[in-house]
């Protein structure tokens, strides 16, 4: 089964190039304009990666970052910026990403990252998602929606 990543950028030509390339490497991509509508899918179907550009209008990719962990989202969060400064990578890291890329990037790196990701990310919480419905079976927690039980 195919990883399922959300993508979200608010910049259409690298958020198009970043769907067709990642399709081509076999992933289930969704893409989101804005961090608003990255939360709403995200909480529709519970994403394996994110791939969260940080410098977005409203919701920046941080805040993005820590609602999607405040939500219980266990899968590998890759940020993307032209930010590169050490407290800039720190904040990104430190809002619960996994990893940070630097723009302008070659596609191989970010697709290597995601691939690292997904590595790391069989060893713990397994996530499974069906019509809205989450099941985790490391907590033993099933989620509808924003409805939680164990």
């Amino acid at each position: 089964m195919a990883e399922r990543v959300l993508v979200v950028e608010d910049d259409p030509p690298v958020r198009r190039m970043l769907e067709r390339s990642l399709v081509a490497e076999g992933f289930d991509v969704r893409a989101a304009a804005d961090g608003g509508a990255a939360l709403a899918m995200a909480a529709d179907s519970a994403p394996d990666l994110v791939v969260l550009d940080v410098t977005m209008p409203g919701l920046s990719g941080i805040d993005v970052c820590r609602r999607l962990r405040e939500k219980g989202l266990s899968g590998g969060v890759l940020m993307l910026t032209a930010r590169d400064a050490i407290e800039d990578r720190i904040r990104g890291l430190d809002a619960g990403a996994d990893d940070y890329v630097v723009k302008p990037f070659a596609i191989e790196e970010v697709v290597a990252r995601l691939h690292a990701l997904t590595r790391r990310g069989r060893d713990q919480s397994a996530r499974v998602g069906f019509a809205g419905i989450t099941l985790d079976t490391a907590t033993n927690t099933v989620e509808r929606g924003a409805r939680r039980s164990s």
